[in-house]
């Protein structure tokens, strides 16, 4: 197990470093217009939105993973920033890590009919609604929400920024892009396996999505 996670850290931290480039090169434009932002309601775009995980491996270093195709809504009204709300689903069924025996074992049933380590087979989606939304400038607020996978529900808060706004010359839609981090304890997930021997319980999560208007 030792050597999963350690060949997880070399390809986690190529893929988180990515997130983190972004976060740190593509913030939020100086005296950026939110007035230009249309209200309404926007979908995720699953292609360009991902959630970076990380935790602390037996008190060395960090290693990192990343699940896409995130889909859900964004309903947004930038007159009043506080009446936004989100819905978004997360799956768990593909995790991105860099050895195909670390992927399997997040995903594997327990033995003899014994809860999994991880998720184990099929795992149902993330899921995040959010409950309220805090404003803290005209580009960045406190998203309060319920997120809910491994069958519990609990409370998050997301530390949120507006990252890019325009039209997508792709799809040519109306598009807002958001970065976003916040820690969850696993073990309140029933997702504790590991803390015993050393694996950290607090996963940082690093979050980069963009949204389409609908």
């Amino acid at each position: 197990m030792r050597n999963l996670i350690l060949a997880a850290a070399t390809a986690g931290l190529l893929a988180t470093a990515a997130v983190s480039t972004l976060n740190a090169q593509a913030g939020p434009e100086a005296g950026m217009d939110t007035s230009r932002i249309s209200a309404g309601t926007y979908a995720a775009d699953p292609n360009h939105s991902m959630v970076a995980w990380g935790l602390n491996h037996l008190g060395f270093n960090n290693y990192y993973g990343i699940y896409g195709n995130v889909t859900g809504t964004l309903n947004l009204d930038p007159a009043n920033l506080a009446n936004a709300s989100v819905d978004v689903m997360i799956p768990l069924d593909n995790p991105t890590v860099a050895s195909a025996g670390l992927h399997d074992h997040l995903l594997r049933a327990g033995a003899d009919g014994a809860a999994p380590d991880f998720f184990g087979p099929s795992p149902e989606a993330a899921h995040f609604v959010s409950t309220m939304v805090h404003p803290t400038s005209p580009t960045t607020a406190e998203i309060m929400g319920n997120l809910t996978f491994n069958g519990q529900t609990h409370p998050v808060t997301i530390e949120a920024e507006l990252a890019g706004m325009g039209t997508n010359m792709m799809s040519r839609k109306e598009t807002v892009g958001f970065h976003g981090s916040a820690t969850i304890t696993r073990s309140q997930w029933g997702l504790g396996w590991g803390t015993q021997f050393g694996l950290g319980d607090d996963v940082q999560l690093h979050i980069t999505a963009a949204f389409e208007k609908q």
